[in-house]
């Protein structure tokens, strides 16, 4: 995956502490994996017991990509070949797939609790939420400059912006760390689903770590500050 100059990390595995106005509520990791023919990108997020007592968060993404090239994007290695959400927050469920299948150019949606299945075009390129996220990770950005991605989600493929907003330097855990903040506008069930704006701080540096993110849920705000990296 040496294509460009900002490469990823196979495997790589993102621990991070979620807080809620402050307070611990959870734990988030975000891995890659090697699986053979195939690559994985994983999102987990889970809610701390005392916040599970009233709110119970139990979430996995999984994004399954093929590593036979075919033209499909320009700026990225990788093939989508499967997508699966399962959430559960609260007493909201989801569980939903969607099945790419390049030599017909076309993505069958399928709503596991509501039994619905589903057939959309692709069109020219699309990623799923996640690997949407890996690929701005490995594409070159220029602060006041956005980039555009089409993403299929709820079943529309939407054109989502990604605001470059700045170069900040900030301090974590596992310490300071010079960043480039982007903002996605984006509607969507997975990694950025929320009820406000979601920031992004990725590290300035060939290996674009996500340190930290913040955003707004339906009361108040979370934020995610990586606590643990690991190849």
């Amino acid at each position: 995956m040496a294509s460009s100059a900002y490469s990823l990390d196979i495997p790589e595995r993102l621990v991070y502490d979620l807080t809620w106005t402050g307070v611990k509520a959870g734990e988030a990791v975000l891995e890659t994996k090697d699986e053979g023919s195939h690559v994985q990108f994983i999102s987990k997020a889970n809610s701390a017991k005392w916040v599970s007592v009233f709110y119970h968060v139990e979430d996995i993404v999984v994004s399954t990509l093929s590593k036979e090239p075919n033209g499909y994007y320009k700026d990225f290695p990788l093939t989508p070949y499967k997508y699966r959400i399962k959430l559960k927050e609260g007493r909201h469920r989801r569980d939903k797939e969607v099945i790419f299948d390049l030599s017909s150019k076309k993505m069958k949606y399928i709503n596991h609790l509501d039994n619905e299945k589903k057939e959309f075009d692709i069109g020219d390129s699309v990623f799923d939420p996640l690997s949407s996220f890996y690929y701005i990770r490995r594409v070159p950005l220029e602060v006041g400059k956005s980039i555009y991605i089409d993403i299929f989600d709820s079943k529309r493929i939407y054109k989502t912006e990604v605001q470059v907003l700045k170069k900040e330097t900030i301090e974590t855990p596992l310490g300071t760390f010079n960043t480039i903040l982007i903002k996605p506008i984006m509607k969507s069930e997975g990694i950025f689903s929320r009820k406000g704006d979601i920031l992004i701080w990725l590290t300035d540096d060939d290996k674009r770590l996500p340190v930290l993110l913040k955003t707004k849920v339906a009361v108040g705000s979370v934020k995610a500050t990586l606590v643990n990296y690991t190849q």
